[in-house]
């Protein structure tokens, strides 16, 4: 281990005890009490992750209604880690994932009609209706898109790193994957091309543990995904991914180095999602018993609201307040959905080529 702190802090001269301290602990800082100081901050957690929740709900059943085609893959378990990570990145960091990209989405600013639109494949939607659950973009919130194809969107994230670097800015990018994709060759070339040039680029692993359906260690080897990255000396933490506190402490140390010009970091979010990899997965490789444990004991929205009820900082009529209104921000955005028309035929022949 003392090896790769030293090849970091070899890399970078003033940020080499930043760097070391880093790769040495393994262990996230502890996430902050919920306090009257942070309480406003805390219930914009709170609201985010309802938000996603309850979207994502609409959006099952909307799947299931035939509103919905072709894949889609549902965020429901997983809220913590994408809203505590977007909390601590600031305008113009650019971000992207695969294709569980929902909850990216609406964390990044993006208006749940428009996501919603471009689920049922109406003309109202991000990407005209043509893109689908996988494939929207916004280049406006700086989200570079949703990939159906496992891993690929990592040599992309680098090169939005690469882009950032190059043009001398101090932007970041977060480029999010999966425990399945980290088993995938592009990972780590791009794992080897951020080391070598030092690129601004946060790898944060979504591990909810089954990937597509074969539980992490039938598959990995090494199971201590934040390691991944020691033999090339990117620095990595493990993370209470369901903790959306914890994340956000992490994020913002994470950050920090990165945005200081230490190179890359990984982040392990240790999370789990609740649904089946798509809406056509029945999910029997793991028991009904585990899947209602981990959610009566660790649910990221459960487990927060119970923090603000018992901190005193807000009480059941406001967070049922807050419930009430992302419920209707969720039926609008179904609404919107249903009553905006199909793309024409001819939009077929639009968007696929740019005039450079």
């Amino acid at each position: 281990m003392a090896k790769a702190a030293g090849r970091v802090s070899g890399a970078k001269g003033s940020g080499s005890k930043a760097a070391k301290t880093i790769v040495r602990r393994r262990k996230a800082p502890p996430p902050p009490a919920i306090t009257k100081e942070n309480v406003d901050e805390v219930l914009g957690h709170y609201r985010q992750m309802l938000l996603i929740r309850r979207f994502e709900e609409k959006a099952g059943q909307m799947y299931g209604m035939g509103l919905i085609g072709g894949f889609c893959h549902l965020y429901i378990g997983q809220e913590a880690v994408v809203v505590g990570m977007q909390a601590a990145i600031e305008e113009g960091d650019t971000l992207l994932t695969s294709y569980r990209d929902h909850g990216h989405m609406l964390a990044c600013g993006m208006d749940a009609k428009g996501v919603m639109a471009e689920l049922t494949g109406r003309i109202g939607g991000y990407s005209k209706g043509k893109g689908g659950s996988m494939h929207m973009f916004s280049k406006e919130r700086n989200f570079y898109g949703g990939h159906g194809i496992v891993g690929a969107q990592v040599p992309i994230g680098t090169g939005l790193a690469f882009a950032h670097k190059y043009r001398g800015s101090d932007r970041l990018s977060l480029t999010y994957f999966g425990d399945g994709s980290a088993n995938q060759g592009q990972v780590y070339e791009s794992f080897n091309m951020a080391a070598l040039w030092q690129l601004p680029v946060i790898f944060i692993i979504e591990n909810n543990q089954y990937a597509m359906g074969t539980a992490v260690g039938r598959a990995s080897a090494q199971t201590e995904l934040y390691r991944r990255g020691e033999s090339l000396g990117i620095p990595g933490v493990q993370v209470d991914g369901m903790d959306v506190l914890a994340v956000k402490t992490a994020g913002d140390e994470a950050v920090k180095h990165v945005r200081d010009g230490n190179g890359p970091m990984l982040l392990e979010m240790k999370t789990y999602r609740y649904r089946g990899h798509s809406m056509s997965d029945p999910a029997k490789y793991r028991t009904k018993e585990e899947v209602q444990r981990i959610r009566a004991e660790r649910d990221p929205i459960d487990h927060l609201r119970a923090g603000l009820l018992t901190a005193g900082c807000a009480d059941e009529a406001a967070l049922k307040t807050l419930d009430r209104e992302v419920k209707d921000i969720v039926t609008a955005a179904a609404e919107f959905a249903q009553n905006s028309p199909e793309p024409d035929a001819a939009e077929l022949y639009t968007d696929i080529l740019v005039e450079a």
